[in-house]
């Protein structure tokens, strides 16, 4: 899982996502104090499998390379399971509350397996994603949920929580990222087959502080506390998209 195996792949992916994104106009704000060797936790809404490609391209050369946070059972996926694996992707093991319940012993392992993880990430600078709705937005999805928001699912804290108690002491700062399509067509098919004629892009740098640092399993206060921090950030996003989408 060395640079020999990343590298020309990445340079391939770079090469045919400027082909298929040559007539998107690019408008990105927040990229100015990015830098290559520290560690980040990236977050962002997720509308289309548009915004990975989004993502790679307003990131390359500026972040480590993007890597996201995977379900251990993932591994077996044919094919994609050994790409994860041979791309260092971290896989966590999580277990339910239920789960807890009957096997008490495994309180506090999943955090323990994920630090294993990323054991060699405190030596290689590395970019962790993650969307925090933990699904694409869809009229659907959001009547369903009944989204108190306008442009956007509820947020998840837990895998984030998760991710900040098993190594936030590693990250350096957290980009809260948002992206607009204002104009054509906002899926994956849309976009590849020029139908996206812009993009917008807003980064926010966030500092991790030692208050979102906590046991969000087990501290119903820090639980709390930090569901509240996250739909702060969430209501600010949500009237960003609006200004964006004009």
């Amino acid at each position: 899982s060395d640079g020999r195996f990343r590298l020309p792949r990445w340079a391939s992916c770079n090469n045919f996502f400027m082909k298929i994104t040559k007539n998107i106009e690019w408008e990105v704000e927040g990229l100015d104090n990015l830098r290559i060797d520290e560690w980040y936790l990236v977050i962002s809404n997720h509308q289309s499998w548009s915004d990975i490609f989004v993502l790679q391209k307003i990131f390359n050369m500026r972040i480590p390379f993007l890597k996201f946070f995977l379900k251990k059972e993932l591994i077996w996926v044919p094919f994609m399971g050994l790409a994860w694996w041979a791309l260092d992707f971290p896989f966590m093991k999580r277990y339910t509350e239920s789960y807890l319940k009957k096997h008490p012993e495994k309180r506090g392992k999943d955090i323990e397996i994920t630090r294993k993880a990323c054991e060699k990430f405190k030596y290689i600078p590395v970019s962790i994603m993650n969307f925090v709705e933990g699904s694409r937005f869809t009229a659907e999805k959001h009547d369903r949920q009944r989204s108190p928001f306008t442009n956007l699912l509820k947020p998840k804290a837990g895998g984030i929580a998760f991710v900040l108690s098993a190594i936030g002491e590693q990250l350096h700062k957290i980009l809260n990222v948002t992206i607009s399509y204002p104009k054509g067509n906002r899926s994956f098919w849309g976009f590849i087959s020029g139908k996206v004629p812009l993009v917008r892009v807003f980064i926010e740098e966030l500092s991790i502080t030692k208050e979102i640092l906590g046991d969000y399993t087990n501290d119903e206060k820090f639980r709390a506390y930090f569901q509240e921090w996250l739909n702060k950030i969430w209501i600010e996003k949500d009237a960003r998209l609006k200004s964006m989408s004009m």
